[in-house]
């Protein structure tokens, strides 16, 4: 790769970075497989071609196998892609996969915000491939069947097309310039929703953008202990992230430090998030190499067992 089509690439990171509105890549209506690869033995292939390949779930007991962001999935269950009050979006993707846990506090939470925000229903993003693990495009988390993304648009009162699914974009909650949410877009709605999910007892991170988590600290009123598993994360402003526990009984999941009580709407909480650095990213002045993804051997050993399953 020369120097021009790196610096170009850069240049569109940080574009994603500062706008991540831009991120909402559209699908396809003409869905096509992957060319099968060459080699697929080779030990330096990253992981994200192997599993990006897998079209359905390892038939074996259900597990989540390592950690959020270093891991796979055995026994996935997809979510309909259609519900009472839910419907999934960009299914060309192929990341309507899940560990049970999750589809089950998706089907439920899609019910709460019906009920306590008006809500016609979720539209729901991207859970996890087939057999979890890397993906091609995107996330570097979503990989145990464990995290979910959920657009910030509330669903409409129909079925959306096949055609709408993949080319719809989300509405952008956050202002242009990056310090607060879009009083033309934010309503008190976006906070039931988010507190629904912050309250389900399973889920223990929500990610979100920092000027939502702004808002979120100044509209909480009541109870505000949910506050403390809504996060500040890098883009996130059309959507939110939720995380679960890792669940009951699986030993091979890696699970994370549980959140602190603190309620994370502190000046001093926030002040990272809204520093010139953060906002306004510059471009490197040196070129940087670009980083390898993870091989298959760089997972939990039991991953492969996953990926080469019937």
């Amino acid at each position: 790769m020369n120097g021009r089509a790196l610096l170009m690439i850069l240049l569109s990171a940080v574009v994603l970075w500062t706008n991540p509105a831009h991120a909402q890549d559209k699908g396809t209506l003409d869905s096509k497989p992957l060319p099968p690869l060459t080699n697929p033995n080779d030990p330096h292939l990253g992981a994200k071609e192997l599993f990006g390949r897998k079209m359905l779930p390892a038939p074996l007991a259900v597990r989540s196998i390592g950690f959020y962001a270093k891991g796979c999935l055995a026994g996935a269950q997809a979510l309909p892609i259609n519900g009472r009050t839910w419907q999934v979006m960009r299914l060309s993707r192929n990341r309507n996969w899940a560990h049970p846990d999750m589809i089950a506090l998706l089907e439920r939470l899609s019910d709460t915000v019906h009920a306590v925000a008006g809500w016609p229903g979720l539209l729901v993003g991207d859970l996890s491939q087939p057999r979890g693990g890397p993906m091609l495009t995107g996330h570097a988390s979503h990989q145990v069947g464990l995290d979910a993304d959920i657009w910030l648009t509330p669903m409409p009162d129909r079925e959306l097309s096949r055609k709408e699914r993949e080319e719809m974009s989300a509405v952008m909650m956050v202002r242009p310039d990056r310090l607060d949410v879009d009083a033309k877009a934010w309503t008190p709605s976006h906070l039931l929703v988010v507190r629904a999910a912050a309250q389900e007892p399973a889920v223990e991170r929500i990610f979100v953008n920092a000027a939502i988590k702004k808002a979120l600290c100044r509209e909480a009123k009541g109870d505000r202990s949910w506050l403390s598993k809504v996060r500040p994360m890098y883009g996130h402003d059309y959507h939110f992230h939720i995380r679960i526990k890792c669940p009951a009984g699986n030993s091979e999941c890696q699970p994370q430090p549980p959140p602190s009580d603190n309620e994370g709407c502190s000046a001093g909480d926030l002040t990272y998030w809204f520093s010139e650095p953060v906002l306004r990213p510059k471009l490197p002045t040196a070129l940087v190499k670009p980083r390898r993804g993870r091989t298959l051997a760089e997972l939990p050993a039991a991953c492969r067992q996953i990926l080469v399953a019937p």
